[in-house]
Parts: C-alpha cells; sequence; structure tokens
C-alpha cells in the first residue's frame, strides 16, 4: 500500500521518483534499465555505487514496474532466519547493504536464486569483487552506478526547492550542488538546512559562509578510497605537487586514516624515488613519526611536506625494478644454493666441506673493495640491478664503478684512459 506524503517525511521520500521516467542520473545505463523495465522476467541485480546516487530508488522503481509483490530490507536488520519467514508470499526482495551480510548469510541466497523462487535486488557501496561471493556474484547481473553529475543534482534540486516551497537563484543551487560531491542524499540535506534559513541569507557569498561543513564521502572500503590514494601516488611519481595535495586533501577532508596515507607515501618513497634521492625515504618514515606524534589535524602539515618534496624529488624505480627481477629468477628457476666460500663454518665438519675457504674479507684491502664472486654461479653474468642517471643514483653508483674499473682497467672507456695520461 502506498503511503501518504506527509511534512515529516524525509525530503528524499517526498521528492522520490514514481517512474523510471522521473530518474535522475545514470545516462550510461539507461538502455540497459529499459530492456528490463520491458523484460517478461527481471532478473536478480546488484546496484553497485557511491552513496546517494540512486542506487535504492532504482530498485524500488524496477519492482514496481514489474506489479509483482516486493519487500524492502536493509542487511544490517535482516536476520536469516526472520528472513525465511518475511520472503513467504514475496517475488522481489530488495536487500541495502548486501556487503555487511557475511559469506556464510550470502550463501542463503544461493538456492532461492537458482530455482527462481525469488528476485533479488541488492545494493553495496562497496566493490563486489572483495565484499560478495564469487558463487552469489555469478547469479547477478552487476550495474555500476556513478557518482551524480553536477546537472543530476541541479535538476534535482530545482525539484526539491518546489516541493520544499521556497526560491533560490541559480547561483546559490550551483553552489549546493557542487558541494555536494555527487551525493544527492547530502544534496537535499543541504537544502532541507537551505530552507530554513531567512531570504537574505540564501544569497550564495552568505550562504557559503553559514552553511555547515560538508561532510564529504570517505568510502573507505569502497572504490574511492582506493582510487583517490592511487591518483595521490600516481601525480607524486609524475612529479605534479599541486595535483599530489589536491588528491592528499581529498583524503584527509573524507576522514581517511592518516595511517593508511603515511604508508601510502613510504612505500611511494622507496618505489618511485629510490635512490635518486635516499633521504626521501626518512623524510616520509619521519612523516609517519611526526603525525602520529601530533595527530590530527596538524597532522597535514608533515603530510603536505612530504607529499610536496616526494613530488618535487628525481625519480628512480630502478631498486623496485630490481627486486622484481630477482623475484622472478627464483620463481623460474628456483633458489641456487649460496657459493661455498659465503657460508659461514661454524663447526669443523663444515671447514673440512670448504666452507668460507678463500673467502677474502673486504675490510682487509685497500677501500674496502676487493674483487670477489658473490652471485651463484650459474647466476655470475646476471645483473639485477640497472642504475639510472638520476639525482643521486650516479653519485652512489661512482664509488663501486670505480673500482671495477680499477680492477680492470680495459674496462674504461678509451677518452677516460687519455685523459689520465
Amino acid at each position: 500500500m502506498k503511503l501518504e506524503l506527509t511534512d515529516n517525511q524525509p525530503l528524499a521520500d517526498r521528492i522520490r521518483p514514481t517512474t523510471l521516467s522521473q530518474f535522475v542520473g545514470q545516462v550510461h545505463l539507461r538502455e540497459r534499465i529499459e530492456a528490463f523495465e520491458r523484460s517478461k522476467r527481471l532478473p536478480s541485480l546488484l546496484l553497485f555505487g557511491p552513496p546517494g546516487c540512486g542506487k535504492s530508488t532504482l530498485a524500488l522503481l524496477l519492482a514496481q514496474s514489474t506489479g509483482r509483490h516486493y519487500m524492502r530490507l536493509s542487511a544490517p536488520e535482516a536476520g536469516i532466519a526472520a528472513l525465511r519467514k518475511q520472503l513467504a508470499g514475496m517475488d522481489i526482495l530488495i536487500l541495502d547493504e548486501l556487503h555487511r551480510f557475511s559469506k556464510a548469510q550470502q550463501d542463503f541466497f544461493l538456492p532461492i536464486l537458482e530455482s527462481g523462487e525469488i528476485t533479488l535486488l541488492a545494493t553495496t557501496t562497496e566493490n563486489p569483487s572483495f565484499s560478495v561471493t564469487k558463487q552469489l556474484l555469478s547469479r547477478l547481473h552487476v550495474l555500476r552506478l556513478r557518482p551524480l553529475t553536477k546537472l543530476d543534482l541541479v535538476n534535482i534540486a530545482k525539484r526539491a526547492t518546489e516541493e520544499l516551497g521556497f526560491e533560490l537563484k541559480d547561483e546559490s543551487l550551483n553552489l549546493i550542488s557542487s558541494m555536494s560531491g555527487g551525493d544527492g542524499r547530502t544534496l537535499l540535506n543541504l537544502l532541507e538546512y537551505t530552507s530554513q534559513l531567512p531570504e537574505e541569507k540564501r544569497e550564495p557569498e552568505k550562504l557559503r559562509a553559514i552553511l555547515p561543513e560538508t561532510i564529504i564521502r570517505g568510502d573507505r572500503d569502497g572504490d574511492s578510497h582506493y582510487e583517490l590514494a592511487s591518483a595521490m601516488i600516481k601525480s607524486i611519481r609524475g612529479s605534479d605537487p599541486d595535483a599530489a595535495l589536491y588528491y592528499l586533501g581529498c583524503l584527509l577532508e573524507s576522514g581517511e586514516d592518516p595511517k593508511f596515507i603515511t604508508r601510502r607515501l613510504i612505500i611511494s618513497a622507496g618505489e618511485d624515488v629510490g635512490l635518486a634521492d635516499p633521504s626521501a625515504l626518512t623524510l616520509a618514515v619521519s612523516c609517519q613519526q611526526a603525525v602520529e606524534f601530533i595527530g590530527m589535524p596538524e597532522g597535514f602539515i608533515p603530510l603536505s611536506e612530504t607529499v610536496v618534496y616526494l613530488a618535487l624529488a628525481p625519480k628512480s624505480n630502478t631498486t623496485y625494478a630490481a627486486y622484481h627481477t630477482v623475484k622472478q629468477e627464483i620463481r623460474q628457476n628456483g633458489m641456487l644454493p649460496v657459493p661455498l666460500h659465503l657460508r659461514n663454518a661454524t663447526s669443523a665438519i663444515q671447514k673440512e666441506w670448504g666452507y668460507g675457504r678463500n673467502y677474502k674479507y673486504p675490510h682487509s684491502f685497500p677501500k674496502a673493495w676487493v674483487e670477489q664472486s658473490y652471485l651463484p654461479p650459474e647466476l655470475s653474468e646476471r645483473s639485477f640491478y640497472q642504475s639510472k642517471d638520476q639525482g643521486e643514483e650516479p653519485r652512489l653508483n661512482a664509488w663501486v664503478k670505480g673500482q671495477k674499473r680499477s680492477a680492470h682497467p680495459r674496462m674504461e672507456p678509451p677518452s677516460s684512459r687519455n685523459s689520465k695520461k
């Protein structure tokens, strides 16, 4: 039975579309949605997307379009035992927050979906690849919804202001739409707040100053969490301090755990900056300690310093690439025995076996270097580390290269030998 709308109802319910033609947003899914609406039998769906993008509304509209019996539940409030009874006589179940069900609870749906006993329209804000079992996922059509565009939000805002019975200038509508971050629910909350303000305070400049601070969505377990972190690291790798700072701000303002951010920065310092500026890793570790010591909100100070430093630093991934080359060698050919002269002889029998024999202790030689083989003989010609002419890396390589040239003068380029004469 359709409920009568009252002024006490949330604005989202009061302006919720009653037909699919009134549904706003998700243009990229329109053809598929219309195909489902025309279909004789609605398939089971998983609607995946950020908060406030219309997942539940779309599920309700699709269920209503079938004319069949349906019910709506939220996973946190739906125990499996009670759910069995509630589903009696129902054709369609709209289940919000499917990711809140455990893997075992999700298995409950496998037989009833397989038999066609019920159609499941589930929603989730978390990546289904990680939050939904493979068995259940294989029985669902996944629709990925996107954040609402600014135009979508403006259209919703105009309808909402009509429902609330007040007028708002286009500039103010644009401002509130921009502050909503693609989230229709946030938009409607801000509009309800604005409707209570005196008319003179609804001007854009005054609204900007008096609107409550917007709570930006921090989807820590969903895609935006990883997308923002990835964008920050890629901006650092690309030496763009402005973009790196921007994504740092997005992470912090959405309530991201600073420990997660500092961990990513330490990894970037080692992977992307590397030997081009070895002090970058020291700074990143110091940043982690500083943020832990001073806490938030002041933690943004060492974080922003570190992000800009890493972005501006010369880049070299040679040590990162070298390890992956070593890993590939080991996985393809296995681990080779350590040469006998590198093994410690801790017993008399090991000495008899040749452990440590002919090992040359570098500190006993001039400049603490002596020519000696360290790799297993089968790998003596392999070179895993390939240096780059970036930042401090040439200086760090110069000493070892110099020792090798002294041991093998013929290795020197002709120009170098002539210049010494």
